[in-house]
């Protein structure tokens, strides 16, 4: 279901294709060790935005926002690995990988201003 809110949405859009890829991954490649650590990590990112918006106070939001910011920090690290081993192509790798970090670059500017707002 689609909201108005763009981390939702794209966090959510995000894990969708991760799904895909470890499914990919395992079907086609046997590959299930980074792929398992793949799918973990990138579904995380959401489901931490989604409980962030229903946080309790606003450092908890910001906690939750924080931990979506280390999944996808992980989750890039997993697309690197996997990409370098030869695993995923160089198309597939860019295009997921941009998603990654056009996530994270929002992730941080939200997590900089919720800091700054809980710390004035």
């Amino acid at each position: 279901m689609k909201t108005d809110n763009i981390i939702v949405n794209k966090s959510k859009s995000f894990a969708l294709r991760i799904i895909n890829l470890q499914k990919y991954l395992c079907n086609e490649k046997k590959e299930y060790t980074l792929s398992n650590q793949l799918l973990k990590s990138g579904t995380s990112i959401g489901a931490n935005v989604k409980e962030a918006i229903r946080a309790q106070s606003k450092p908890d939001f910001y906690s939750k926002m924080n931990i979506a910011l280390k999944e996808a920090s992980e989750t890039e690290y997993w697309l690197e690995l996997l990409f370098e081993s030869k695993y995923i192509n160089k198309t597939a790798f860019d295009s997921i990988y941009t998603d990654c970090q056009e996530l994270i670059k929002l992730l941080i500017s939200i997590t900089k201003t919720q800091n700054n707002n809980c710390n004035s």
